[in-house]
């Protein structure tokens, strides 16, 4: 698997050791961290950008789940070359690795950045994707060639729209993870940045119920896109209603405008994985930002 060193992927890695897989994970720990990679796996120190590391590192993989990224919005767009290079040139790579095995790829996509503003909510993935930054037609790119390698090679790949996903091992100094930013801002008795007046909404979907996506995806035997959230939109002053409770503070947050490139809400209908891979989310948001919070509070208790 590929980003098994980063928040998401070293809880898929978990998963898949949990089910008996051996994992090989492949991680450049740009962003990921070493300590995060389960001790039952291989870390390759590698850069997907890099097609002959990575086939040394996973050729002959039965499956690869793909989720190395370039994920900050706000690089994208400073830098659009780069995140190109990564989201994309990346997954080719990716993608061709996997097709001299026969290995299905399990993608790891967006769904807001992907399906803009504006949208019916909870989002559907048969609506056309508009998004609004480099990093969402990135991604978008990305899955043109994953679908289009399952077309031309009969290889069942998968593409996954994550929600926003939070829980224990979230990088908090980045832009994605605003649960994990939050956290750490109220532990330490300082006011977090709230962005838009708190008023955009996102679909916060647990990590241990993503894990388990990409394990159903792996073991499917299907091809397909699939939304993986909750169809609920939670306010980010809402967010941090729920985390202030369970940190015990009240502190005032800092009113900052929203970036270029940031959605105003979003929403993800999940009823299609539902359906066909029988995944629904198990966490509801308010019982697992109080977990996440705990965590963060005592990362090893």
């Amino acid at each position: 698997m590929t980003g098994g060193a980063g928040f998401i992927g070293s809880h898929v890695a978990d998963a898949l050791l949990d089910r008996g897989y051996e994992v090989v994970v492949v991680d450049d720990l740009s962003t990921g961290k070493r300590e995060n990679v389960p001790e039952r796996a291989e870390l390759a120190v590698v850069d997907i950008a890099d097609a002959e590391a990575l086939v040394a590192a996973l050729d002959g993989a039965d499956v690869v789940c793909h989720l190395a990224a370039q994920a900050s919005v706000t690089v994208s767009v400073e830098r659009p070359e780069y995140d190109c290079d990564v989201n994309v040139h990346g997954t080719l790579n990716v993608c061709e690795l996997a097709r001299r095995s026969s290995a299905p790829v399990v993608f790891a996509s967006t769904g807001g950045a992907l399906y803009g503003d504006g949208v019916p909510m909870p989002t559907g993935e048969e609506l056309k994707p508009q998004p609004l930054s480099p990093y969402g037609a990135s991604k978008q790119a990305a899955e043109a060639y994953v679908q289009t390698w399952a077309r031309l090679y009969g290889i069942p790949n998968v593409v996954l729209r994550l929600g926003n996903v939070y829980g224990p091992r979230q990088n908090a100094h980045g832009e994605a993870g605003v649960v994990a930013i939050f956290s750490e801002k109220l532990l330490a008795g300082e006011p977090p940045r709230l962005r838009g007046e708190g008023e955009p909404t996102r679909d916060y979907v647990h990590v241990g119920d993503v894990a388990h996506a990409f394990v159903l995806a792996a073991e499917s035997g299907k091809a397909g896109v699939y939304n993986v959230g909750t169809g609920v939109q939670t306010s980010t002053a809402r967010l941090l209603e729920i985390l202030q409770d369970a940190a015990g503070t009240s502190l005032e947050p800092q009113q900052v405008p929203l970036m270029d490139g940031e959605l105003k809400a979003s929403a993800l209908d999940a009823s299609r994985i539902e359906r066909d891979l029988g995944w629904r989310p198990t966490v509801a948001v308010d019982a697992g930002l109080r977990e996440t919070f705990a965590w963060y509070r005592d990362p090893g208790g």
